[in-house]
């Protein structure tokens, strides 16, 4: 038996004292104290970072009462057909009756299944955490293991400043900042060196879009107004998407096709 279960194998034992639920029900009832408490006395990056953490839960709190919240629509009523003749001025009426909403959680999720792109490599290899970052050793000693270096090519914006070195926790090379990308256009069948906006999504992970990393399959935002689009309407376009087709960090360069 590990040596930290005593508690647990005891509980399974000789199960919880008479008063355990009530106890727990407190102690949660009890825990907004301590975050105010802690809020209150956290200064300095503790707090901010306790701050950031904080407005995050509740934003995630607020959206999941919103995406539960059904809401009531008037909507067609497909119900039983009335017997015999009906005149001429109710045929055109349609009984409605209410009917609860789907919660937007799930219209939301349809959305992004419906507008998926039709992209040139629907399939690639996920790449682990391990692949793509490495564990810098700080600290005197080199015993603090919290830093990571980015060893995949990435993009940062044009203002982009770093963090002091003590509190930057993802380092980011400047050897592997790519601002420019080849760009096939897929029906010019030309390819073009064109400036890189940003990163749209990596689909190995959430983390690795928020950091601008590419990887084979990610998709970038290219600014094409030197290629002369124009929409229906007359006016110029001014960004694309693109899907990286090679792995960059091996290549020494980014290649991508335009997404039509």
């Amino acid at each position: 038996m590990p040596q930290n279960e005593h508690i647990e194998l005891f509980q399974k034992r000789y199960g919880f004292r008479m008063d355990y639920q009530e106890r727990q029900r407190k102690k949660k009832a009890r825990e907004h104290k301590l975050q105010s408490k802690m809020a209150q006395k956290l200064i300095g990056i503790k707090g901010k970072i306790f701050a950031k953490k904080r407005y995050s839960e509740k934003v995630q709190l607020k959206r999941t009462i919103k995406a539960h919240e059904e809401k009531k629509t008037r909507k067609k009523d497909e119900g039983k057909v009335p017997e015999g003749a009906m005149p001429a001025y109710l045929l055109d009426r349609e009984n409605t009756s209410q009917a609860k909403l789907l919660s937007s959680m799930v219209k939301q999720k349809r959305k992004e299944k419906a507008g998926k792109w039709d992209v040139p490599l629907p399939k690639v290899r996920a790449q682990s955490e391990a692949e793509v970052f490495r564990v810098l050793k700080t600290g005197k000693s080199r015993r603090k293991g919290w830093k990571r270096l980015v060893t995949k090519v990435c993009f940062v914006g044009e203002g982009f400043t770093r963090k002091p070195p003590k509190y930057e926790r993802f380092v980011r090379p400047m050897a592997l900042r790519f601002k420019k990308a080849h760009v096939t256009h897929p029906e010019l069948k030309a390819t073009f060196c064109l400036p890189i906006v940003g990163v749209k999504k990596n689909p190995s992970s959430p983390m690795y879009t928020s950091l601008g990393v590419i990887t084979k399959g990610t998709i970038i935002e290219v600014n094409v107004s030197e290629l002369g689009l124009v929409t229906q309407g007359g006016k110029v376009v001014w960004g694309k998407y693109a899907q990286v087709t090679n792995n960059p960090e091996n290549d020494g360069c980014i290649n991508a096709i335009l997404l039509v």
